[in-house]
């Protein structure tokens, strides 16, 4: 990144008004792994001149982990605190990199109070790549094999499968698919706050099967646009010892490598 970013308080200081809110998201900003991503999207926005702030401190978990663990009451009260900051910057456009914060803001917030037009970090790059003001140059990948895994949140959670394959096509890379993808794709086992307790009894982790169909393509990188999967497909590629010739990235890091 070239130059600090500033937060949302900082812009209204300054009396202007960001084309985005850039949603950091608990991953983002805590997990060491996820941090890549935030800077490497963050990246991204600056080449691309995108005018963008984030919420710093005042952004609170979205409340996903509690909603999907049950605790409706926690989500609420996380909710309705993020609704009153975002409300009181009169926040339009957010872009975030994880899926779950996406489906919350954009499918969950419009009932408490909250309406703002919601994108993934995906969408947002294939916008800023049809615009122009992002290109891809230096073929690092070209000839390359990719596989994506469609997060649950972001496919079959709200339809989206076209945007982070048009970004991978931009690549000049070999663009292959598991034999569960799109509308049939296979859930990476962390979805629904499963992240967060004990594997129940089964006869494989989830994780570890997503990881094979992944492998029966031969791929150089399983990309994915989200840091949950990301996680889990980490640890599958680890556990099938694969973990130095196959690579787990996301594609706003890929985008960014170019």
């Amino acid at each position: 990144m070239n130059q600090p970013i500033k937060t949302m308080a900082q812009y209204i200081e300054e009396g202007k008004s960001p084309e985005v809110l850039f949603w950091v998201g608990c991953a983002g900003s805590f997990d060491e792994r996820a941090k890549k991503v935030t800077r490497a999207f963050a990246s991204l926005l600056q080449k691309a001149k995108v005018e963008f702030a984030i919420l710093g401190q005042e952004e609170g978990c979205t409340g996903d982990p509690a909603k999907r663990a049950g605790n409706e009451f926690l989500f609420q009260m996380q909710a309705l605190a993020n609704i009153e900051i975002l409300n009181s910057y009169d926040i339009k456009q957010i872009v975030t990199a994880c899926p779950h914060c996406f489906n919350t803001l954009k499918n969950e917030y419009p009932s408490l109070g909250g309406n703002y037009r919601v994108l993934h970090h995906t969408q947002f790059l294939q916008t800023l790549l049809n615009e122009g003001r992002l290109k891809v140059e230096g073929g690092k990948y070209k000839g390359k094999r990719i596989v994506f895994h469609d997060p649950c949140y972001l496919g079959r959670g709200n339809g989206e499968y076209e945007a982070p394959r048009f970004v991978l096509e931009k690549l000049e890379a070999e663009l292959s698919e598991m034999k569960r993808c799109k509308k049939n794709g296979l859930c990476c086992g962390a979805g629904g706050a499963q992240m967060f307790k004990e594997s129940e009894k089964g006869n494989k982790e989830i994780n570890i099967e997503r990881v094979e169909e992944a492998l029966d393509v031969n791929p150089d990188i399983i990309a994915t646009g989200c840091p949950f999967c990301s996680i889990m497909l980490t640890d599958g590629v680890k556990a099938k010892e694969r973990n130095r010739t196959v690579y787990i990235k996301d594609i706003a890091e890929i985008l960014n490598e170019e």
